[in-house]
């Protein structure tokens, strides 16, 4: 077990950054200039007006997928960095569109890209992240290197297809619990199932191990997006980095509020009705929404479910044959996403 494994979540995902912050920086540096500056921005590297900063720039849960599941499978971290690298990448290419198409106006407790350089950049920039991704992935000379960007590429295409669903349900008045899961699985667990079956795959592990740690990270990455849904009615926004209940405001299909809107209570059903409302909601209508959902078993349901797909994510770790000692660090940040509080 490196010692890395043995180290806390926290130590992991500064471990992993560290891996990944070199190759990361000289992959946007070669960006041209007006991308690069909006991607620099976006990442926490500069402000606005292209001075050096240093701003939270993430978490990096998924690049340390990508690293922990290299090692388990008897790899070194250093054969995965592309694919780590490019996972991060693609990840941030999601949340620049994600906060045009959501009209976020700040993340990670600044303005975000879009309202400072404009929609246009924002969405240019957050391409060339997509593309640059496959680019670094491909360039790295890895004997499976073909075979990673092919998987990351189609992974990709189910994200957005998550993406895609995700902006769809918002037009609706009615969404059932299924379709929102599907959502939830496509637009968040598929990156997360990625990473790990990507470091697995580089890392040389057999197919059973890579089908293993996939379904580790998937489960894993549905988890994230309870405990995300959760987070955004009810987190501290000094913590969260984004508004309180920004996500009520914008009259989100979260999953929390699905399985309210569809629990068939009283408190459901007076949700629905401040859903369907053509005005903007109040203060005052966001506190009785947040207390609606709470009442209807929203949250209750989504942190069952949340502690559920972890029990399974731990499970998937146990039938893929990988001695326990060597998935200490996949077992220890898998409990630390399912427990933040950001």
């Amino acid at each position: 077990m490196t010692a890395v494994q043995m180290g806390s979540a926290p130590d992991i995902l500064i471990w992993s950054r560290r891996q990944i912050d070199g190759d990361l920086r000289r992959a946007i540096e070669s960006l041209p200039i007006a991308t690069r500056r909006v991607a620099a921005y976006h990442l926490g590297w500069e402000d606005e007006d292209g001075r050096p900063a240093h701003l939270d720039g993430g978490k990096a849960i998924r690049p340390a997928l990508v690293l922990l599941a290299a090692q388990a499978v008897g790899g070194i971290s250093e054969v995965a960095v592309s694919a780590a690298v490019a996972v991060e990448l693609i990840h941030n290419f999601s949340l620049l569109h994600d906060d045009v198409m959501d009209c976020d106006l700040t993340r990670r407790h600044r303005a975000t890209a879009w309202t400072v350089f404009g929609l246009g950049p924002a969405i240019m920039a957050g391409d060339a992240l997509l593309g640059l991704a496959l680019d670094v992935l491909l360039a790295t000379g890895h004997p499976r290197g073909g075979d990673a960007a092919r998987m990351l590429g189609a992974d990709v295409q189910n994200l957005i297809e998550g993406q895609m669903a995700d902006a769809d349900m918002e037009r609706r008045d009615h969404v059932d619990s299924a379709e929102c899961l599907r959502m939830a699985q496509l637009k968040t667990g598929t990156l997360l199932g990625a990473s790990t079956a990507l470091g697995a795959l580089l890392g040389g592990g057999d197919p059973r191990q890579i089908e293993h740690l996939r379904r580790y990270g998937e489960n894993l990455g549905l988890a994230y997006q309870y405990v995300d849904d959760i987070l955004g009615i009810w987190g501290a926004s000094d913590v969260t980095g984004k508004p309180v209940s920004s996500d009520l405001r914008r009259r989100k299909k979260s999953l929390p509020v699905v399985a309210a809107l569809n629990s068939g209570t009283s408190a459901g059903r007076k949700l629905a009705v401040l859903y369907r409302r053509e005005v903007d909601p109040t203060d005052a209508d966001l506190v009785e929404m947040a207390e609606l959902i709470e009442q209807a078993g929203g949250r209750r349901d989504s942190q069952t479910r949340a502690n559920a797909l972890l029990t399974a994510s731990l499970e998937e770790l146990t039938a893929s044959g990988i001695p326990a000692a060597e998935a200490t660090g996949l077992e220890r940040l898998a409990r630390l996403v399912t427990s933040r509080q950001h």
